[in-house]
């Protein structure tokens, strides 16, 4: 048997295996609540985790700069071959698709494997036994007219620069090192956020992740947090936490950003606090503007210097990266969470109101 035969029919059985796997787990998320997010992935997660907090920069970072040369490499000489052997075309066509279909079923199985099914376990409504159900608007004002007050406060006990935007009291090697308080903290109340993890870390090439429109990224195969180090300050402490919720094998966005509003509310730093805080009240009353814009009008109007200054300097932020990248990245981003069963895409991230809905009627 020829080697491309071999390829070709491994690629067929893991494409089988990739696409079995896709459609049964949406099914039995009990099982792979207890199964895989409780046990493989706790095995799993925990030798990467070793690994990567040997180094202080972020790997996947690397090994992603690293595939980008080396598709780049391999385009070129599947082009040098085309062009040099015109009587062998066919072959070198039919053999480049094969080793790029080959390879595409191997990520996509050690994804799904690593991390992905994940997407699939119990919705962490469930497991925090925060029923969700339905609300009126009047519940969805007063959650605002809350997190702004609280915003309000905090506010005052933040340091700011000559311009009256937030500045972190502390460097970020500190605010890496102690995001996990928060966390240790938060264990105590839901256990299922319990363990010991690499350290987050900053993306070297953060820029670029800008352009994209991205915040932070969790690399799914070195088992890291990411964080875009660019972001204003108001959003990091936030987006720190946000991905080290994805560390601990919660992959839908809606419930990183809840996770990481309740470890920023729970930890002792102000500047945590606020950070969570003002996520949560973007994503709420942003919730509010679609139902009730006259209300959205009067609660904004009720923010403090503070806020707003902050709020303006993150808007300026993104604004100057809007353009062609940013809009591509996010149509792929959108693609990506459709894909993985979150049916809403980008905006399935304002479901997270519906958890705080839940925890205020809770309390």
């Amino acid at each position: 048997m020829k080697k491309s035969e071999k390829f070709l029919i491994i690629s067929i059985l893991l494409f089988i295996i990739n696409l079995s796997i896709r459609f049964i787990a949406p099914f039995h998320p009990l099982w792979i609540e207890n199964h895989y997010s409780n046990g493989l992935y706790k095995i799993t997660s925990s030798i990467l985790n070793f690994f990567s907090n040997i180094f202080d920069f972020s790997i996947g970072e690397y090994i992603f700069i690293f595939l980008i040369l080396f598709i780049l490499y391999k385009v070129v000489v599947f082009i040098k071959k085309i062009i040099a052997q015109k009587e062998n075309r066919k072959y070198i066509i039919l053999s480049f698709f094969i080793s790029a279909f080959v390879s595409i079923n191997i990520i996509y199985f050690l994804f799904i494997t690593l991390w992905g099914l994940n997407y699939y376990r119990l919705p962490f409504s469930e497991i925090a036994n925060l029923p969700v159900s339905s609300h009126s608007v009047k519940d969805l004002e007063n959650l605002c007219i809350t997190l702004t007050n609280r915003a309000n406060i905090l506010r005052t006990k933040i340091y700011q620069n000559n311009h009256g935007v937030m500045t972190l009291k502390n460097e970020s090697k500190y605010l890496l090192k102690e995001a996990d308080t928060g966390y240790s903290l938060a264990s105590n109340i839901y256990p299922v956020l319990k363990g010991k993890y690499a350290l987050p870390k900053e993306i070297y090439f953060s820029n670029a992740l800008s352009w994209m429109g991205i915040s932070g990224i969790y690399s799914v195969f070195t088992g890291e947090a990411n964080i875009n180090k660019d972001v204003p300050d108001c959003m990091i402490p936030s987006t720190i936490c946000h991905e080290m919720a994805h560390q601990r094998g919660f992959a839908r966005e809606d419930e990183a950003n809840y996770i990481s509003y309740i470890t920023c509310s729970l930890h002792p730093d102000e500047d945590f606090q606020y950070s969570g805080v003002l996520l949560a009240l973007i994503h709420s009353m942003n919730t509010l503007y679609t139902y009730d814009q006259q209300k959205y009008m009067q609660i904004r109007s009720t923010y403090s210097i503070g806020v707003k200054k902050d709020l303006e300097n993150l808007h300026e932020f993104w604004q100057q990266y809007k353009g062609p990248i940013e809009r591509t990245s996010s149509k792929f981003n959108d693609a990506y969470l459709k894909s993985n069963q979150q049916a809403d895409g980008i905006h399935s991230y304002g479901r997270m109101v519906d958890l705080l809905l839940a925890e205020t009627k809770q309390k």
